[in-house]
């Protein structure tokens, strides 16, 4: 079937000459009729014509059963498919208002995506052994909500024997009021299916769960951060991709050309504020890719990134983000439905289709440290040795029978060190890389969570798909979320070389988004219409990834907050048992015994003006530090190495800690100015250690 896009003076539109063949599809298009004749026509007057028939029906895989006669599809019985590519079976729409400027190639096409459907459904091939087929189960009625109570660390509330209540109530008085309201209504789901059980246990009424002293804390406190903000607009609480204001009179004022992120206050009251004030505005669209630049505020105590903290608060911050997250789509009216994980056979060695953890355990007595996959870097390295100019990187597949018999010779010699990685083509290394992702036997983005990234384009602006991204990936596992993060680097890495190997944002983010959500057990049980539906809405979260990638990995102020007042509250509750205190007080000053002279002495430097910095590991074991309004980390550092003797240091192998007080230990953003960070944590001691590389 053949497409025609002409203007009103009869010209073809199209890049470099040619009739267009690419597919501009926005969220709305998918709902139209299967069947139906969509017709659109711009300002200029370009009519478009294009036919979806329903009679055409995809495989699950997003391959085609047939006679391989184009057009007259039939059944398949044999089990044996001719592949199809969805790009020739009418799944193409000209784009609007082309141009022949570089802002052309940065329009959103599905071209490349179900191109990209085509190489992966060839490049298995007939004689590939046939993995099982999984198909994904979402929890009976309850079974959901007893879960998502488990991670959040709140399993006390509907099973006495699996967690301390101190734990839950500390965690609960730091909530605020719609992370409040999201755990009130999954208690009152698993009451209510614990009821029609006629299960003995009895679930506390909410009423009474949240009757916690200073539970109401964190509720206030942000209802005083938005209300003080509200009195000079509310820019940084009701954006729609580009910042509105509101001045006092209701009167809008001019759009700014940034947006801001607000990381003080929790993103879900931000979102109730935005829903409370929302006149029904349109959705950002998914077609327009000049994206809004967003902007963080800098705090002066400094930004805490993911992997700054130890691990005892990190699992602090999990629980809180997913708290955050389910509390910002309930606010939004999003339902969210999570996965069960799936259970498979895996394979205990090897490089491809092995699960990352395995992978990592194998490479970590190889390289201890390692948090990403070597066979990963070294494909990435490899892909870049020659050069991010190629044009069609990522997108153009390597050959399919020299990618296979790489993939095998890899297996046998990369541990040995006896693969020629020179001979490597840059093409077939990008296939390689790719067949890795895919062939994961969980997906990068886990079964738990990947209907949560799918969704997370159903909420009302910009600004809050991005809190809702950078929320789901402190969810991920370390292993996923360090792997994520080298592989969307890559990304931008090759999108910058964009004006020679012609691969945009966009190009980019089509071509990944199969490689990254089709979980094998995910796709199998699509239908057409949910195929097209999820094609659209994958290539647009990987491309918020991309672009929004030095935002995601942030860890926002409010959540360090509550993990610092949970970490108080402990502190409170330990002080409390004079049993436990007298213990701890003896050990403390049997192990401080002969540091007491140094201690006092640190005392001593607080009260005057100056701050006790601590390097046990180096010949300068302390260093006293004159504390002024504008010192930073940054400057500590710099003015211990200039005092190192003992051993040569470099300024970049060594980074300042916050260690205890409130807080188990955090890496120092060098921009964190000292005064500040002393008022936040006077108990902290101040640790230079060596950078772990």
């Amino acid at each position: 079937m053949g497409f025609a896009a002409r203007t009103p003076h009869g010209q073809c539109l199209g890049e470099r000459g040619e009739v267009s063949r690419d597919v501009t599809f926005s969220s709305g298009c998918w709902d139209n009729a299967a069947g139906d004749m969509s017709r659109q026509q711009d300002e200029d007057g370009v009519v478009l014509t294009a036919y979806f028939s329903n009679s055409e029906t995809m495989s699950p895989a997003g391959s085609r059963c047939g006679d391989g006669v184009r057009g007259s599809p039939t059944s398949c019985k044999s089990g044996h498919c001719t592949a199809r590519s969805p790009v020739r079976n009418a799944r193409r729409k000209v784009r609007l208002n082309r141009c022949s400027s570089q802002d052309s190639l940065e329009e959103l096409s599905l071209d490349d995506y179900w191109k990209e459907v085509e190489n992966i459904h060839q490049s298995s091939g007939s004689d590939v052994e046939q993995q099982e087929e999984v198909q994904l189960k979402v929890p009976d009625e309850g079974e959901q909500e007893e879960a998502w109570l488990a991670e959040a660390g709140l399993a006390t509330l509907f099973d006495e024997s699996v967690a301390v209540p101190e734990d839950t109530v500390t965690l609960l008085s730091t909530l605020t009021r719609t992370q409040v309201a999201a755990v009130q209504k999954r208690v009152e789901m698993v009451k209510q299916t614990l009821r029609k059980k006629n299960k003995p246990h009895q679930v506390p009424d909410v009423r009474d769960i949240f009757k916690l002293p200073g539970s109401q804390g964190a509720k206030l406190e942000d209802e005083a951060l938005l209300s003080k903000r509200s009195e000079n607009g509310k820019a940084e609480v009701a954006s729609d991709g580009q910042a509105r204001s509101t001045c006092k009179n209701g009167e809008g004022v001019a759009h700014e050309p940034e947006t801001h992120i607000n990381l003080e206050v929790s993103f879900s009251e931000q979102a109730l504020i935005y829903k409370e004030g929302s006149k029904g505005g349109r959705p950002p669209s998914d077609a327009d890719d000049r994206l809004p630049n967003f902007q963080v505020s800098r705090d002066k105590t400094g930004t805490t990134k993911v992997g700054d903290l130890a691990p005892a608060d990190m699992k602090k911050v999990q629980r809180l983000a997913l708290i955050e997250m389910t509390a910002l789509f309930d606010t939004a009216g999003v339902d969210l439905k999570a996965h069960k994980t799936v259970k498979l056979k895996l394979k205990e060695s090897g490089l491809f289709g092995v699960p990352l953890l395995i992978l990592l355990e194998q490479d970590q007595k190889r390289m201890p440290g390692t948090k990403v996959p070597l066979i990963l870097q070294k494909m990435i390295s490899r892909i870049e040795e020659d050069g991010l100019d190629t044009e069609g990187l990522l997108r153009i597949p390597g050959v399919a029978t020299r990618v296979k018999a790489v993939c095998l010779e890899l297996e046998v010699k990369f541990y040995d060190g006896t693969f020629a990685w020179e001979t490597l083509k840059q093409h077939d290394a990008a296939s390689l890389l790719k067949l890795f992702i895919r062939e994961l036997p969980y997906p990068l983005l886990t079964v738990e969570h990947l209907s949560a990234f799918t969704s997370v384009l159903k909420l009302p602006t910009r600004k809050q798909q991005l809190q809702a991204l950078n929320l789901l990936v402190l969810l991920l596992p370390q292993a996923s979320r360090d792997t994520l993060k080298v592989l969307l680097e890559f990304f931008q890495r090759v999108i910058d070389h964009k004006e020679h190997n012609k691969m945009t944002l966009n190009n980019v983010a089509m071509v990944m988004a199969p490689n990254i959500f089709m979980f094998k057990g995910f796709r199998h049980k699509l239908s057409e219409q949910q195929e097209f539906n999820m094609a659209s809405e994958m290539a647009n979260i990987v491309r918020l990834l991309i672009r929004y990638q030095n935002l995601l990995w942030t860890i926002p102020k409010f959540i360090m907050n509550q993990v610092r007042k949970q970490n108080m509250e402990n502190q409170k509750k330990m002080s409390r048992d004079r049993g436990m205190r007298k213990i701890l007080k003896k050990m403390a000053y049997d192990r401080e015994k002969p540091d007491r002279q140094e201690k006092n002495a640190v005392e001593g430097d607080s009260s005057q003006g100056f701050i006790r910095v601590q390097a046990p590991q180096f010949s300068k074991i302390s260093m006293a530090v004159q504390l002024t309004s504008d010192l930073k980390a940054s400057d500590v550092l710099s003015r211990f190495v200039s005092q190192e003797s003992g051993l040569p240091v470099k300024r970049e192998d060594i980074c300042l800690f916050e260690v205890g007080g409130n807080i188990r230990e955090r890496l120092l953003d060098e921009e964190a100015y000292m005064k500040d960070l002393i008022e936040l944590n006077p108990s902290a001691d101040w640790v230079i250690r060596p950078v772990l590389r």
